[in-house]
């Protein structure tokens, strides 16, 4: 099973989106939530490989729909943004001990956390989600 990464960052209110290298050719999309993120993830890859379909040039994995996606979020503010119509920023800062100012400059994209702070993020992120489905 071949892995499609998909490459989310945000950008300008928007989350944009591009493919890992075995997609040919470059393509970008985007999308006002991560929810049509994901759904636009699909379609686009169906709409760009349709012509690598026609011409017999796709990918095998692609004819033989033997793929899946993979999401990746490249940056804070992306995983920040995806989570924040169900997780406050305040919900993140209790269970990681950032503080909820900093996790705004970090949601807005106005301040970059190191790798360390990034990872205490998503940490926490997974926490609250490894919580809520004990009820």
């Amino acid at each position: 099973m071949e892995k499609v990464k998909v490459f989310i960052s945000w950008a300008d209110k928007n989350f944009s989106g591009s493919y890992s290298d075995n997609v040919p050719g470059g393509v970008a999309f985007t999308a006002k939530t991560i929810d049509e993120m994901r759904r636009k993830a699909q379609t686009t890859l169906d709409l760009h490989m349709q012509g690598y379909v026609a011409d017999g040039e796709a990918p095998q994995w692609y004819t033989n729909h033997d793929y899946e996606l993979e999401f990746c979020y490249m940056d804070a503010t992306s995983v920040l943004q995806s989570c924040s119509d169900a997780i406050t920023l305040s919900a993140i800062a209790k269970v990681t001990g950032i503080n909820q100012r900093q996790l705004s400059h970090y949601a807005n994209g106005t301040n970059t956390p190191r790798p360390q702070q990034q990872q205490r993020i998503i940490e926490g992120i997974h926490a609250i989600g490894r919580r809520l489905l004990t009820i």
